[in-house]
């Protein structure tokens, strides 16, 4: 059988570890490999760094801060993208509010605070029902810490600056999946919808009972979700 190439990218400030169950269980379907996105504040050249280690043609999957790196990468090189799915993210560029806030966590992860920084948003990451799910609120915060505070700023600023993707997504051609979790407080459905619409054929899939971190929340249903959107064509 031959397996898809297939790249997931994270969300801020995460690792790997946000998609160890689909690593695992995807492994039989596609060669599975997760590219870290901390290397520089921009996401053109976030973009441009995953495509020099990816495969000539390849499956890509990003959750939030993943997802906006993965619409710069059809920006750059839509040819080279088999399959594009988008979880949790959104094709909007930031607000006034929303950058404020990101300066005023990057200067408190500069100060040290970046444990209080992941403490503040943590409620809004999850669903509220798994708040006290410790394995789960620890993984988060180990991933943080592993991130670290100056990787944390460069990820912030890069989402900070990014483009305005909705003017991008029609000519999106690939199959594409658009999921998200129906209580992501981050990124609510409707901005799923809003993007599923704009591209052609793409598929809205919304899990429930589920936040802003679905591969780590429903693990299983990502994992079920990612593995139909690889066989079809």
């Amino acid at each position: 059988m031959n397996r898809i190439p297939l790249i997931l990218l994270p969300g801020m400030p995460l690792d790997a570890a946000l998609w160890e169950h689909q690593t695992q269980h995807l492994a039989e379907v596609a060669e599975v490999s997760v590219c870290m996105i901390t290397q520089a504040n921009a996401m053109a050249d976030l973009a441009r760094l995953v495509l020099s280690q990816a495969p000539a043609r390849f499956a890509l999957a990003g959750l939030s801060m993943g997802g906006y790196v993965a619409l710069e990468i059809m920006r750059q090189a839509p040819e080279r993208v088999l399959k594009l799915a988008l979880l949790d993210t959104n094709a909007r560029p930031d607000t006034p509010e929303q950058t404020a806030n990101r300066r005023a966590a990057i200067e408190l992860a500069k100060q040290g605070k970046m444990r209080a920084v992941m403490a503040g948003m943590v409620a809004k990451l999850i669903h509220p029902g798994r708040l006290n799910e410790r394995d789960l609120v620890d993984s988060i915060h180990a991933q943080a810490d592993r991130i670290g505070p100056e990787a944390y700023a460069r990820q912030q600023t890069a989402i900070m600056n990014r483009a305005d993707s909705r003017p991008d997504l029609p000519a999106i051609r690939c199959p594409t999946a658009v999921i998200c979790g129906r209580q992501d407080a981050l990124t609510p459905p409707e901005v799923h919808v809003e993007m599923a619409d704009a591209i052609p054929g793409a598929r809205f899939l919304p899990i429930e009972e589920c936040g802003h971190l679905a591969p780590m929340e429903r693990p299983q249903a990502v994992t079920a979700l990612l593995r139909e959107w690889l066989r079809y064509a």
